[in-house]
């Protein structure tokens, strides 16, 4: 979306906002402001789980970066209970995967994850169980779907 375009959103929700009765330009003020630092907030995330990713087996990047752009796409619409719980999840990721990156910084082998409690998986909706055990098959999959080679330096 061109900034250009989300300019027009904003005004276009300003003029809807100043039609409506008692509204005050600091309530507008403070809601555009709320949904730029929200905005920035998730776009920040997103790029520093791609980032945390390039540290990721080849496979395992390609797979996790898929993931993570389908997800964030599909809670673009969702409602503001749920995209609290989105973003603190992804947070929970983010820092579990730095400390791992961190902690493996001198290993060569990389663990990643961690287990699920019982009771995040009794939270999990069915769609989500699903999404789970597709990703799990995927991942332990012994011929990956995908067949990418890393770059090697030229001998």
């Amino acid at each position: 979306m061109t900034v250009f375009l989300k300019r027009v959103l904003i005004t276009g929700s300003v003029i809807a906002r100043l039609l409506q009765p008692q509204v005050t330009w600091e309530d507008i003020s403070s809601s555009a402001m709320a949904s730029s630092a929200h905005i920035s907030r998730v776009r920040s995330l997103y790029k520093r789980i791609l980032m945390l990713h390039r540290f990721m087996p080849i496979d395992l990047r390609a797979l996790g970066d898929q993931y993570v752009k389908d997800e964030f796409r599909r809670h673009k619409s969702a409602s503001p209970e749920e995209v609290k719980l989105f973003m603190k999840e992804w947070e929970d990721y983010k820092d579990t995967l730095q400390a791992q990156m961190l902690e493996a910084a001198g290993n060569k082998k990389l663990l990643f994850g961690s287990d699920l409690s019982e009771q995040k998986l009794q939270d999990f909706q069915d769609d989500q169980i699903g999404q789970l055990y597709e990703l799990m098959l995927e991942s332990t999959k012994p011929s990956r779907q995908f067949h990418l080679q890393e770059d090697h330096p030229p001998k």
